[in-house]
C-alpha cells in the first residue's frame, strides 16, 4: 500500500516537474516519512481513543514534540518497530502521567538530570540525517536547552498534575532518545556528523 501511494505521488510530481535522480530520492524519502507519520498517528490515536486516553495522548505528544524538534534523536530502522515502540510509549506514558504523583523535590531532581542530559547530548543526529554544520548544532543545542529549561520550570508551577507530569516525562523520554547508550543498544552510529569532517 505504501509503495503504491508513494509511487503514484512521485509519478504526479515527475509529470509536472523535471527533477534529477538525486532530487527524486530526497522527495521519495520525504513522502515516505510523511506516510509513516500519518499512518502511525492514525493507529496511535485510534488505540488511545479506544482506551479513553485520546486527550492525554494528544497533550503528551505536543509536550514531547516541543523538545524532540530541536534535539532530534533516535529513529527506528524499520517502520513496524517505530509503530510498536510509539504505541507503547504514547499510550503507557500518558497513562502514567495521569495516575502518578511526582513530588516537587523529585521534579527538581528529575528536571536537573534531564537538563544536564539535554545540554550534553542534544542534538543527536542519525546516519540518514547528519547535522553537519557546527553552527547549526550549537544553535540546536541552545534551543534544546532553553526549551527543556522552560518545560521544567513550567512543570514546577503548573497546577494541573497531568500536564506538569507530561512536560517532565517528555524531557526524560527525550534524554533516552538522544543518549549514546540507546544508539549503542540498537547498534546505530552516534555523532554521525563526524563522518563528514
Amino acid at each position: 500500500m505504501r509503495n503504491f501511494i508513494i509511487g503514484k505521488q512521485l509519478r504526479i510530481i515527475q509529470k509536472y516537474n523535471h527533477f534529477d535522480k538525486e532530487k527524486l530520492e530526497i522527495i521519495k524519502y520525504g513522502l515516505e516519512s510523511i506516510y509513516i507519520l500519518i499512518t502511525k498517528m492514525i493507529v496511535i490515536l485510534t488505540v488511545s481513543y479506544l482506551l479513553g486516553l485520546i486527550k492525554e495522548t494528544l497533550i503528551f505528544l505536543i509536550c514531547y514534540n516541543f523538545i524532540r524538534m530541536p534535539s532530534f534523536g533516535l529513529h527506528a530502522t524499520k517502520s513496524w518497530i517505530c509503530l510498536v515502540s510509539s504505541l507503547l510509549v504514547f499510550i503507557i506514558l500518558p497513562f502514567g502521567c495521569k495516575v502518578i504523583q511526582i513530588s516537587f523535590y523529585l521534579k527538581i531532581i528529575m528536571g536537573l538530570i534531564g537538563l544536564a542530559f539535554i545540554m550534553k547530548n542534544a542534538p543527536a543526529d542519525t546516519y540518514k540525517r547528519p547535522i553537519i554544520s557546527k553552527k547549526r548544532r550549537l544553535f540546536l543545542k541552545i534551543i534544546s536547552s532553553i526549551t527543556a529549561l522552560c518545560m521544567i520550570i513550567a512543570s514546577l508551577f503548573i497546577k494541573n498534575q497531568f500536564l506538569a507530569n507530561s512536560l517532565l516525562v517528555a524531557i526524560i523520554l527525550q534524554c533516552f532518545m538522544i543518549s549514546p547508550t540507546i544508539y549503542h543498544l540498537f547498534k546505530l552510529p552516534y555523532n554521525n556528523y563526524k563522518n563528514y569532517q
